[in-house]
C-alpha cells in the first residue's frame, strides 16, 4: 500500500474511532485496515493510536499526523483532479455546516439545483447554531453569521445579514408600541443566550456610525433561533432577528416591524474552511454556488467588509 493510501486509511480510522467501521467505510476488509496502521506506525517510528476493546482515538502524535494527512490527502486529491476537472468535474463528499434556519429556509430547498449542476458531489449538511470545531467535527466548511472568533481558518466574507425588531400584534396591543430605544425601558424582550457561550445578547441599534446597546428586561430565555421566534409570535417580547427569518410572519401580520429608524448594525456571513495549500475543488464550487444563493438576504458593503 503506497503512503497516500496509507495516510487515507489512518484519517479514516481517527474519525471513525473504530477499526471496523473505518474498514466498513472503506470497503476493505479489518485486518487489511489494521495492517495498514501498523505498517504506517512502522514508517513514522512511532504509536499513533490508543487501542481499546470499544474506541480508538490518536495519540497527541496522530493528532499531529492526521492534521497533515487532511492537507496532503486534500493536495494529491486536487492534483488529480486538475487537469480532469473541467469535462469530469468536482466529486466526493462535502462535510458542510449552517446555521438551523438559514440550512432549513434558504440552502436546503436550493440544493437539488447545485446537485443537479455538480452530480459527482454529495452534500452531508448539518443544521446548529453553536460554533462547532471543523477539525474536532470533520467538516469542510461553515457559515457563521456574526463575529468571528475562529484563528487559522480561511474566511470568505459573503456579506451582512440585515437585522429588524420585531413584536406580534398581541404584545403590542398589551403593551404599546416601543418608538425609540429608550421606551424599551417599559417593554419585554424574548432573551436570546448563545448556544456556544450562554451569553445573553443585549439589545443594539445603530446611532449614525456608533453601536450604542442596554439591557432589557424579559421572562423568557431561549438559545435557538427556532424558539426565540416563536416566543415572540407567542406575545412575550421583542426581538432582533434577521430580516429573511421572518418575512413570512411579516407578510402574514404575525409580526410588526417597530423602531425601524432604530436597527441594530447587519451581521456579517463568513464561510470558513481549514486552512490548506490548496483549497479542494468541490469546496470551491459549493462556494460559490453559496454565495449566489444568499445575495438576497444580503446588504453588501461597498467599502468591501462582505
Amino acid at each position: 500500500m503506497d503512503r497516500i493510501d496509507l495516510f487515507r486509511v489512518f484519517a479514516r480510522v481517527v474519525e471513525c474511532a473504530n477499526f471496523t467501521r473505518a474498514a466498513d467505510t472503506l470497503g476493505m476488509p479489518r485486518s487489511s485496515v489494521s495492517a495498514a496502521i501498523q505498517e504506517l506506525e512502522g514508517r513514522i517510528g512511532a504509536q499513533l493510536l490508543h487501542r481499546t476493546t470499544r474506541k480508538v482515538s490518536p495519540t497527541q502524535d496522530g493528532v499531529a499526523l492526521y492534521e497533515r494527512c487532511l492537507r496532503l490527502i486534500a493536495d494529491v486529491e486536487e492534483t488529480e483532479n486538475l487537469f480532469r476537472h473541467t469535462s469530469v468535474g468536482p466529486s466526493g463528499v462535502l462535510h458542510v455546516n449552517v446555521p438551523g434556519r438559514i440550512g432549513r429556509l434558504i440552502i436546503a430547498p436550493a440544493l437539488p439545483e447545485f446537485l443537479v449542476s455538480y452530480p459527482k458531489i454529495d452534500i452531508t449538511l448539518g443544521l446548529t447554531d453553536r460554533a462547532i470545531d471543523l477539525i474536532e467535527e470533520r467538516v469542510d466548511c461553515v457559515l457563521r453569521v456574526g463575529k468571528l472568533n475562529d484563528s487559522g481558518m480561511i474566511a470568505r466574507p459573503i456579506g451582512d445579514l440585515p437585522l429588524i425588531n420585531v413584536a406580534s400584534p398581541l404584545y403590542l396591543s398589551q403593551h404599546g408600541t416601543p418608538r425609540t430605544p429608550g421606551d424599551m425601558t417599559n417593554h419585554l424582550v424574548v432573551q436570546y443566550a448563545s448556544p456556544s457561550s450562554g451569553r445573553i445578547a443585549p439589545w443594539e441599534w445603530l446611532d449614525g456610525e456608533t453601536v450604542k446597546t442596554l439591557t432589557t428586561q424579559g421572562r423568557v430565555t431561549v438559545n435557538s433561533a427556532e424558539a426565540y421566534i416563536a416566543c415572540c409570535l407567542a406575545g412575550l417580547g421583542l426581538i432582533q432577528i434577521p430580516a429573511y427569518d421572518v418575512e413570512q410572519h411579516l407578510r402574514a401580520g404575525e409580526l410588526i416591524e417597530v423602531m425601524p429608524e432604530h436597527r441594530a448594525a447587519p451581521m456579517p456571513m463568513t464561510l470558513l474552511y481549514p486552512h490548506r495549500q490548496h483549497l479542494s475543488r468541490r469546496v470551491q464550487v459549493f462556494a460559490d454556488w453559496l454565495d449566489a444563493l444568499l445575495k438576497g438576504l444580503l446588504v453588501r458593503n461597498p467599502r468591501g467588509r462582505g
